[in-house]
């Protein structure tokens, strides 16, 4: 181990991430609650991914991996959660990576506006079935690590959104958490981080355009996570200067102006542990409303009838991605970012759940008037990757009017979901798979994952996924 890799100069970022991977080669030196926040998010995105099975795009992405690597064939050595198929591990990867985003329901990063586990998780799975020896423990430090990575880079953005920052920060981190796993040295984390970076893509057009491209852009970060580590172990050189070199991730994706004080958090605060859950299967942005909205209705017993208008005062990043016009007949993947059709539902329902995109709700004129009374708009927040504060006001019938501020967001570090309320998403989403799991194999899959510490393979869990 080199001086350079202990002492980084400041403005080498890939040397502070290289210098984190090397110092905690020892997955103990991981703190336990890092590793105990990788099991918690390890379980909700593992039950979110056999629901999205379900979504109807999946057979297609399922169908084109297929003819990049025959099912069962010698050369496929990792599975596809939930069933029998197996194929080679980048196509795995890319299959449980669509099906983790491709609902909106899994987990986030509020400061990074990053999605950390759908591709880090399908990633280092499919690394680790192939390799079929890496440890429980040591696939935790790995998530830890990554996590990290793909955050503390999420967090240096400066301005709204515009590359697909989900996609191409979970690929660095993916990249690094196997070059973890692969017990690289220096050289070769650098070349796998250098070889992610060559091939990130993904924008927000897709996102606009609410089409399901935008979970295939998780999923192709995923592909191109493993295909970088593969590289990379048989040592294809790559560039090292990749977040701070001329045309690095900084100066291309962050156009030059990055909040590097983020990276002082690498070591010291472990970012799995700041990591939110989503209590609904929408964007993020949507979630703080919903909340809201729910709070509104529950504690002054009001129905839709009482409701005459609703109102969200909220910053600019969820306008951005979130504040959609209604439209009739719209796609699933344009009404799961639609917040006037999602409050919708809750003033009707009370609820939004993995039913609220059924072709019925989708044409529903209730749900159509009531997303006519709704109407979001603009606060004095200047930070354009700020979810809070929001407020949001009910004008009821009689001239009364209802007010809540939204200071966190439910599901988050600071106001977190309640285990009970965890298990519970955790069993719809195993009862909302194409092929449910039962009782008994969801709490024995709940269990592997707890103890998962414990196994001399990580992988091992994935065979607890498939229905008998």
């Amino acid at each position: 181990m080199t001086t350079a890799i202990h002492k980084p100069a400041a403005a080498d970022h890939v040397g502070l991430i290289v210098q984190h991977v090397l110092m905690h080669a020892d997955p103990s030196s991981v703190p336990l609650v890092a590793r105990n926040a990788a099991k918690i998010f390890m379980l909700d995105s593992i039950g979110v991914a056999l629901a999205g099975a379900s979504v109807a795009e999946s057979s297609l992405v399922r169908r084109a991996a297929l003819t990049w690597g025959k099912s069962g064939g010698l050369d496929c050595d990792a599975s596809v959660w939930g069933s029998r198929e197996k194929l080679p591990a980048p196509s795995a990867a890319m299959v449980n990576a669509f099906h983790i985003h491709n609902q909106e329901f899994d987990c986030v990063h509020e400061k990074a506006v990053v999605h950390p586990m759908a591709v880090i998780l399908a990633a280092l799975m499919a690394y680790a079935e192939r390799n079929g020896q890496v440890s429980g423990a040591k696939f935790l430090a790995a998530l830890a690590i990554a996590v990290d990575v793909a955050t503390v880079i999420g967090m240096t953005a400066t301005k709204p959104i515009r590359f697909f920052r989900p996609a191409q920060c979970g690929c660095l981190g993916a990249a690094v958490g196997m070059a973890y796993l692969a017990g690289m040295d220096e050289v070769g984390i650098k070349n796998t981080l250098g070889l992610a970076y060559s091939q990130l893509a993904g924008t927000m057009q897709a996102h606009i355009e609410g089409t399901p491209t935008l979970a295939l852009q998780v999923a192709f970060a995923a592909r191109a996570a493993v295909c970088a580590v593969d590289l990379a172990q048989l040592g294809f050189r790559a560039p090292h200067d990749v977040i701070d070199g001329k045309y690095g991730y900084f100066a291309l994706i962050e156009d030059g102006v990055a909040n590097v004080a983020a990276f002082a958090e690498l070591g010291k605060v472990w970012q799995i542990t700041r990591v939110s859950h989503k209590p609904y299967p929408t964007g993020r942005a949507a979630q703080g409303g919903i909340s809201a909205l729910q709070t509104a209705m529950r504690e002054h017993d009001l129905t839709a009838d009482a409701v005459i208008s609703v109102v969200l005062h909220a910053p600019l990043l969820i306008r951005q991605l979130v504040d959609r016009p209604y439209r009739d007949g719209m796609a699933t993947n344009y009404a799961r970012l639609c917040l006037s059709y999602l409050l919708a539902l809750v003033l009707r329902d009370g609820k939004v759940g993995l039913d609220a995109y059924n072709e019925t709700n989708l044409r529903d004129p209730q749900l159509r008037a009531l997303a006519h009374r709704i109407n979001i708009v603009a606060d004095t927040n200047t930070n354009p990757n700020a979810l809070t504060p929001q407020a949001l006001t009910l004008q009821l019938a009689g001239g009364r009017s209802v007010s809540v501020d939204i200071g966190v967001v439910y599901g988050s570090p600071e106001a977190p979901m309640t285990s009970d309320a965890q298990h519970e998403k955790f069993v719809a989403c195993c009862k909302h798979a194409p092929k449910p799991l039962t009782d008994l194999q969801i709490e024995r899959l709940i269990a592997a994952i707890n103890t998962i510490e414990g196994t001399e393979d990580a992988s091992s869990i994935v065979k607890l996924t498939i229905a008998l």
